[in-house]
């Protein structure tokens, strides 16, 4: 069969012979082409889609047979049929993969890493490598790439023989039998590829990092090439736009707002507990002394506050077991407390009856009940 994405990458639409077509999986067909520009899912790529005559291609993929077409609906064997190309998709996944080579390669060359790990994903590709980079050295790399992009070098095939390999320094992330094929970015990369490529760097238009994580004992880099990273950017700079608006502030001057804001909130938020814990305190001097269960309801109350409730009426003798809930509509949080007994057996004896989860220490127990108040005061009566 006629690979045309190899020989013709930049065929958009073409004609072709139907060779066999059968039943696939899932009421999907399987069609089989004397040529074809679909590209294959193959060597982290992803397969072109498009349509095939009347029948539309979701999915393509290389098999011992030859070179499959998933299609939504069956073509007749020995029919002529015109294929055309999702070509917005395909010249993204060129964009993209020849960007990562340019990425990979010049990584390798700097810092000595290998690629282990190519995804392209619908959102963003990702590419990790065996070793740690800093964000200076992944920023530096980046500018090392987009001058290359911007030089327009060519981008060459080539597939050398097997003695003429053992010469040549490329990248691979296996062991290769059989033709070899090169892509090399001059100055940039070589690497053995089975995937498309654009003809000039130009075409890559620009690569941007977006984001680098720690990985399996290296690092995986998020990075967008051409029309995603100016997608990328249109909606990351409307996000800044309206952050700008909300904070009044400059969009250089994002940072030091934001900062500033997050300050504000954590003395506004100490103060709150401040003030949540005194009132707290004061309800507490509203219980006498008792030496029996005492059981609690309050509105709105945080976990946090619940627990400080629940301990300082127990630490208060307001009761010899104290539970104290807060929530509506069936579903209330609690926590039980006591210097005397074992919590974590009245927990479990609770929630079992009230449909009930969680657990604790022997002093303190916290959870969640999805029963009404009456049904909990008589549970808590029976149990405690």
């Amino acid at each position: 069969m006629e690979k045309l994405y190899y020989d013709r990458p930049y065929v958009k639409i073409f004609e072709a012979i139907v060779t066999d077509c059968r039943q696939g999986k899932d009421s999907l067909f399987e069609v089989l082409l004397d040529r074809s520009a679909f590209y294959p899912e193959g060597g982290g790529q992803p397969a072109d889609i498009g349509t095939l005559g009347e029948a539309v291609v979701l999915d393509v993929r290389e098999r011992p047979e030859g070179i499959v077409h998933i299609t939504d609906k069956p073509l007749k064997a020995g029919s002529r049929v015109t294929g055309i190309l999702d070509w917005e998709r395909r010249f993204c996944n060129m964009q993209n993969h020849s960007g990562e080579h340019l990425l990979s390669g010049i990584v390798h060359k700097n810092y000595g890493l290998d690629n282990v790990g190519f995804h392209m994903g619908k959102d963003e590709v990702t590419v990790d490598f065996n070793g740690i980079l800093t964000q200076e050295q992944i920023e530096a790399a980046e500018t090392e790439v987009n001058e290359l992009i911007w030089r327009n070098i060519p981008v060459l095939e080539s597939y050398p023989s097997k003695e003429e390999l053992t010469d040549i320094d490329y990248r691979s992330k296996k062991e290769l039998t059989g033709q070899v094929r090169l892509i090399e970015f001059p100055g940039g990369d070589v690497c053995a590829c089975c995937g498309t490529h654009v003809m000039t760097a130009g075409e890559i238009g620009i690569l941007k990092v977006t984001g680098l994580i720690h990985y399996k004992g290296g690092v995986r880099v998020t990075m967008l090439c051409g029309g995603m990273a100016l997608q990328d950017y249109r909606k990351k700079q409307k996000a800044v736009s309206g952050i700008s608006v909300l904070l009044s502030a400059k969009p250089d001057r994002l940072l030091e707002a934001v900062d500033r804001l997050k300050e504000e909130g954590l003395k506004k938020d100490g103060r709150i507990g401040q003030l949540s814990k005194e009132l707290l305190e004061r309800k507490t001097g509203d219980y006498p002394e008792l030496d029996a269960p005492l059981l609690v309801f309050e509105r709105d109350l945080t976990p946090v506050q619940l627990r400080q409730f629940c301990t300082m009426l127990y630490e208060g003798k307001k009761g010899s077991v104290v539970m104290v809930c807060s929530g509506d509509e069936g579903v209330f949080q609690y926590a039980l407390g006591s210097g005397r007994e074992d919590m974590r057996a009245l927990s479990k004896a609770l929630n079992e009856r009230l449909n009930g989860r969680g657990g604790g220490s022997d002093l303190m127990a916290q959870g969640t009940f999805q029963a009404l108040p009456e049904d909990i005061r008589k549970a808590f009566e029976d149990k405690s």
